[in-house]
């Protein structure tokens, strides 16, 4: 008898847990006992609130939380440390490892999101590795003055590259009950690395969990207001006075062809840039072509957008709010570097953006003819 009376005593002290809970278990490779490490939330206006301080004690650290419904995204910043280490709270145990001599390899596991996420950073560091170690042969091959070396490894970076944002497609499809899909869908959004069309198309994918979130609306809103300036969408118009004061319209200015061109005076890649645009436009005005320049200069810059536009014998129409990044036509068009082009067909249709340089040329050679 007093053997099952152990026995059960045993078998309850094990199993008394907060069925509400979740707990995170960590070690913290190479911290003093005392170390803090501060759990913080991410909150719906990208704002941050501390939830939490654990401490190290022989290089370990616990951490014990309420389960929630809600999708979240938390981190763990150590004292004095700039690095931070995301993690997921799935409403499940979880286990963690931080190294004090390498916060980057530090990770959290024990969930489908928080494994995912471990995955993905691994194959994204091999991708980095590889671009890394051909950059530096690169390098040393043009100090040696091997072009076939550089060319070829040139050639390999950039299929590494096509490699890498397909992978990241791949995973945000395969994970489309992960919040941080949905971050990863918002970056490359940003950086221009996937189309509205595909974004669209993949975020219509995502479970009604993730879909409902917060995260996931904002990245809607986004995607709607950059399909109203894609490929063959129809552009929206704008008016915005020119250097003499004078409002002008995109309606008002549309051609056989018409390029929409953002740029700045302090822009070099624009300044770079334009005399190709004006030789284009010498050739081809009289045939059709028009071009309206959006200026992203600021409030006080007047007399320098007048210069450079002198400067550069940029004879076309020229509009501007001077409101820099804050310009209503480039928030309208989803610009967020310049130089930006759009280049429109007689019914203001969108039929080739970002075209510079000798693609520039050849299209208007495939449109016009020599």
């Amino acid at each position: 008898m007093r053997r099952l009376l152990a026995l059960l005593l045993t078998i309850s002290l094990i199993s008394c847990t907060d069925p509400n809970s979740y707990t995170i278990d960590g070690k913290a490779q190479g911290f003093e006992d005392g170390s803090k490490i501060y759990v913080h939330k991410i909150l719906d206006n990208n704002q941050t609130d501390v939830i939490d301080t654990l401490i190290v004690k022989n290089e370990s650290f616990s951490g014990s939380y309420m389960k929630n419904s809600e999708q979240g995204v938390h981190f763990f910043k150590v004292d004095n440390k700039k690095n931070t280490i995301l993690f997921f709270p799935e409403n499940t145990d979880l286990k963690a490892a931080i190294y004090k001599d390498s916060l980057e390899s530090s990770y959290v596991i024990g969930s489908q999101q928080n494994d995912a996420y471990k995955a993905f950073n691994d194959k994204i560091k091999d991708f980095n590795r590889i671009k890394k170690k051909n950059t530096q042969i690169i390098k040393q091959a043009r100090i040696e003055q091997d072009g076939m070396l550089v060319s070829e490894l040139q050639k390999e970076n950039r299929a590494l590259v096509e490699e890498e944002m397909n992978y990241k497609r791949q995973f945000i499809v395969n994970n489309n009950n992960s919040l941080f899909s949905v971050m990863l869908l918002t970056e490359m959004v940003s950086r221009k690395e996937i189309n509205a069309t595909d974004a669209a198309s993949i975020v219509n994918n995502f479970s009604p969990k993730i879909a409902a979130s917060g995260s996931a609306k904002l990245l809607n809103k986004t995607i709607n207001s950059m399909k109203t300036a894609d490929l063959g969408g129809k552009a929206p118009d704008f008016t915005a006075p020119s250097p003499d004061g004078e409002m002008i319209s995109l309606s008002d200015v549309l051609g056989k062809y018409t390029i929409i061109d953002f740029w700045a005076s302090w822009c070099k890649p624009c300044r770079r840039e334009n005399p190709n645009v004006v030789n284009v436009y010498n050739k081809y005005h009289d045939q059709g072509l028009n071009i309206i320049s959006v200026s992203l200069d600021k409030e006080g810059q007047k007399e320098r957008w007048l210069k450079a536009i002198s400067d550069d014998k940029l004879t076309w129409h020229h509009v501007s709010n001077l409101k820099a990044w804050r310009d209503p036509i480039a928030g309208l068009y989803s610009v967020r570097s310049i130089p930006a082009t759009f280049l429109l067909d007689e019914n203001g249709v969108i039929i080739a953006k970002n075209l510079r340089g000798p693609a520039l040329v050849n299209k208007m050679v495939s449109l016009f003819g020599n």
